[in-house]
């Protein structure tokens, strides 16, 4: 007798990936490459390239090793992504400081009435999906870089302000693969 699957075993993700690479394309500092478990995921980085002194403000991608911490996610702007992350939803009043004065330098924080922080609710949708990553966590230095996440590219893939971004059927395929022991490889 044959044996079929079960249909929740078919539901299932795929095992998370334990390693994941980014590297720069030749002659395009701002254009990059994300190598992982047989994909290769064309990205935008920042402006400024990969850098191995980040430094707020720079416009560069940091080089490093880091590991992704959570899942933000509007579900406005879409179904609930499969991952191994632990997942947030993004709200109006989240923002992540980029104030490097500030004691909640590089955290996700809630929106003042002055405006302060960088909005995780924009209208375009670089931020629909974003991916967290433990950039400058701990410790957290003061002007080392804030807010350096995985998230969506600009229709012209154009450079980010340090992040790394791709489309979102290329993010949707990496969410699913990644685990929060998932080594991300920059550089």
């Amino acid at each position: 007798m044959k044996k079929t699957a079960r249909p929740e075993a078919s539901r299932r993700s795929p095992q998370p990936l334990a390693r994941l690479q980014v590297r720069a394309a030749a002659g395009q500092r701002s254009r990059g490459w994300l190598i992982a478990g047989g994909l290769t995921i064309p990205v935008a980085l920042g402006r400024g390239g990969i850098l191995a002194n980040k430094r707020e403000g720079d416009g560069g991608t940091p080089r490093g090793i880091f590991w992704p911490l959570r899942l933000w996610w509007r579900p406005d702007r879409g179904p609930r992504p499969r991952t191994h992350l632990p997942i947030r939803i993004i709200g109006p009043d989240d923002a992540w400081c980029e104030d490097p004065v500030s004691r909640h330098y590089n955290r996700p924080i809630r929106r003042s009435a002055a405006g302060d922080g960088d909005r995780l609710m924009r209208d375009d949708h670089l931020y629909d999906l974003i991916i967290e990553i433990d950039h400058n966590t701990r410790p957290r230095i003061a002007g080392r870089g804030s807010a350096v996440f995985l998230h969506l590219a600009r229709d012209n893939f154009g450079p980010t302000a340090g992040c790394v971004a791709m489309t979102r059927p290329n993010l949707t395929r990496l969410l699913a693969r990644l685990g929060p022991n998932t080594k991300i490889v920059i550089g």
